[in-house]
């Protein structure tokens, strides 16, 4: 499927169908657009790289989800509204930012393996020597230098792949949580998760249904972290169903 460019050429994607699009994809961290090939086949519909991610350039400086969704704002502008927005991990992240932004634009939201409250149990902490270098910076007894190499040592895989703007980036939203977002959010919310996905677990689908004023889960048995790949059927019944309920 050939590129479209959005938002005056800042934003590149994917275009499907011939009317104003009904359906906004968001796809997760190092990511890109394709991963909803198959789910919105058949739609209205779009499916973005969004910035710093596929062939989108990055943002011009560091931010969080809520300047992810400042800048895909003006594409809202380009559809059939109410549109429903899909979001998979990072890209549900700036979702719920952009539910509560344009309210009057979104008709429901699906969301899927987003980390949209921190866990209930933490991983294990920080590698010790990692720990000791922090403490040790913090104290003016480390350089930055040597601090960022015990980070690309010891960080996530996530960490280790970006560099510059985007690195600083990551770090913004993964220490992000949104209980604000999702209790202002009016529309309809579905929340489909694979009960193995280990990036975001099941637990946070449960308890940010409970901040929801409209919200319905979907478990998934035996599927991962990447729902838009490994069981994009399910996806796609979920976007079905808040497409008909706007018509």
């Amino acid at each position: 499927m050939a590129l479209s460019s959005f938002v005056n050429g800042s934003i590149f994607g994917a275009r499907f169908g011939e009317d104003p699009a009904r359906v906004i994809a968001l796809h997760g961290w190092g990511r890109t657009h394709r991963d909803f090939d198959v789910c919105l086949e058949g739609l209205n519909a779009i499916s973005i790289d969004l910035p710093g991610f596929g062939v989108s350039p990055p943002p011009t400086h560091a931010g969080g989800a809520a300047m992810y969704a400042d800048l895909i704002s003006p594409l809202l502008d380009t559809c059939r509204t109410p549109i429903v927005v899909v979001g998979h991990s990072f890209g549900g992240r700036v979702a719920v930012h952009l539910a509560e932004q344009r309210p009057a634009a979104i008709g429901g939201l699906v969301l899927t393996g987003v980390p949209l409250l921190h866990r209930a149990h933490r991983k294990g902490r920080p590698a010790v020597r990692y720990q000791l270098g922090r403490l040790l910076h913090r104290w003016g007894l480390v350089s930055d230098n040597v601090l960022e190499g015990l980070k690309d040592k010891y960080g996530s895989a996530d960490y280790r792949a970006a560099s510059g703007v985007m690195r600083d980036i990551l770090v913004t939203v993964v220490n992000e949580s949104y209980e604000q977002q999702l209790r202002s959010i009016s529309a309809p919310v579905d929340l489909v998760w694979g009960d193995g996905d280990d990036a975001a677990p099941p637990e946070i689908a449960t308890r940010s249904e409970a901040l929801l004023t409209d919200a319905r889960i979907t478990l998934l048995g035996g599927i991962d972290h990447f729902v838009p790949t490994t069981a994009p059927s399910a996806l796609r019944e979920a976007i079905d169903r808040r497409l008909g309920a706007l018509q």
